[in-house]
């Protein structure tokens, strides 16, 4: 059997894009939604897989790190593009450190909007 469980979070930031011939090449801003997701085989002895409590601690730490931030100018997206991509391939490196032997990151998807987002998973 597989469980995967995911804790969604919002956050507020502006980026513009370098290289990118269009509008968003202006500086904007997103109300940033993340839903970040965690699977494994194995529950350990509470009937737990890896509790909601630390991956919602961890998520609020990197996110009180790009909420209301101009994100070009924090690292690694002063050297690479704020894209919702590179977001999420950004906030799925930071969950790994809290994976367990039994539950690891599986995605971290990325809404810049309503009906724009971006995924990244192993």
């Amino acid at each position: 059997m597989k469980y995967k469980l995911s804790v969604t979070k919002n956050f507020a930031s502006a980026h513009c894009l370098r290289g990118y011939k269009g509008r968003c090449e202006n500086l904007h801003g997103h109300n940033w939604k993340i839903r970040a997701a965690f699977s494994g085989s194995k529950l350990d002895n509470t009937g737990m897989l890896i509790d909601f409590t630390d991956i919602k601690k961890h998520l609020d730490q990197i996110i009180s790190y790009l909420d209301h931030k101009f994100l070009n100018e924090i690292d690694p997206f002063n050297k690479i593009n704020p894209t919702a991509e590179n977001i999420a391939a950004f906030i799925y490196e930071q969950l790994k450190k809290i994976e367990t032997e039994t539950a690891k990151v599986c995605e971290v998807e990325v809404w810049e909007s309503e009906s724009s987002s971006a995924v990244v998973s192993m």
